[in-house]
């Protein structure tokens, strides 16, 4: 991170004046409050303000460490929340080779080619040689009960937890210019975005929704709260144009695209939440719910953000 950069100290102040604010509101609200319902509303208000509080402190020290940093905080959370999704997802005593294998072989050398930057193996590591290894050592426990299924399980667990986060440390490789904030400026942007987008549709939602997209699966996602929120986030990334090589409307077009991966990011692992009958995918980070939680709609925006960097805006 070029912390010498005024884009950088820029984007210090607005982050942290932004939490700054929500601590502050919470704190005249938490004394205002006198229903049980508004003191209710006010604490999960100063939980969300608190986590977040953590969660940007966490991510702005790991990237001023550089690529480093990035590929072992993202290893972490890619850790965490393949824990979280395994532990709501049926397993049997034949799969613990497979999940041994998952966990401390596929997921630190997925990583390790993030800081090789061996692109070529990163890119087809899970979804070609995972995709064989997982069945050939679920053959090895004998046991064929729901064997398809279980191996898809395990499959898609690690191409969301592992595969698709990868790809956030990843940008830190990409020669791209010119990066006023240095590579950090492009995870920054798509943390802000995708992040943002669903703040905006939460908030856009309160305000003024009505019609829910899926009433079944999601009922508070809603057409108004969708379509003012990534109005609002893609105007949001138009205006954070300089931590990235895109001009205006390019970010403001990028960042939309971001926002409708990351709301379909979102339902989908909403529909395993409810298939699965479960409302939250963990407890780890208080007023969130689980990692997965919070990392669900970067799961489907941040290998088509880097894929739009890498074949678009990197020089041959």
């Amino acid at each position: 991170m070029n912390w010498s950069s005024p884009v950088t100290h820029h984007v210090l102040i607005a982050v942290f004046g932004v939490l700054i604010v929500s601590s502050v509101i919470g704190f005249i609200l938490k004394r205002r409050a006198k229903t049980e319902e508004g003191n209710a509303t006010v604490k999960n208000l100063i939980a969300r303000t608190n986590s977040w509080w953590l969660m940007v402190i966490v991510l702005f020290t790991a990237l001023s460490v550089g690529k480093l940093g990035a590929t072992i905080i993202f290893s972490l959370i890619s850790f965490l929340a393949l824990r979280e999704y395994l532990t709501v997802t049926p397993t049997r005593t034949a799969d613990h080779m497979v999940l041994f294998t998952s966990f401390f072989i596929v997921l630190p050398y997925q990583y390790w080619l993030v800081h090789s930057e061996w692109y070529g193996m990163f890119s087809v590591m899970v979804p070609v040689y995972a995709f064989v290894l997982i069945p050939m050592l679920a053959t090895l426990g004998g046991d064929v009960t729901d064997f398809l299924e279980r191996s898809a399980r395990t499959h898609w667990g690690l191409m969301v937890c592992v595969y698709f986060i990868s790809h956030i440390p990843m940008l830190m490789t990409l020669n791209v210019e010119p990066l006023r904030m240095g590579p950090a400026g492009l995870v920054l942007f798509l943390v802000a975005v995708t992040q943002g987008s669903d703040v905006f549709q939460y908030v856009w939602g309160k305000l003024c929704g009505k019609r829910p997209i899926v009433p079944k699966l999601s009922p508070k996602k809603t057409v108004e709260g969708f379509v003012g929120g990534v109005l609002t986030a893609s105007a949001v990334g138009a205006a954070m144009f300089r931590l990235t090589p895109f001009a205006p409307w390019q970010a403001a077009l990028v960042a939309l695209v971001l926002c409708v991966m990351g709301f379909f990011g979102g339902l989908v692992m909403s529909a395993i939440k409810r298939a699965r009958g479960i409302k939250d995918w963990g407890t780890l980070i208080e007023g969130h719910g689980g990692i997965m939680d919070r990392i669900d709609s970067l799961c489907f925006s941040a290998p088509v953000y880097f894929h739009i960097l890498r074949y678009f805006f990197t020089p041959n």
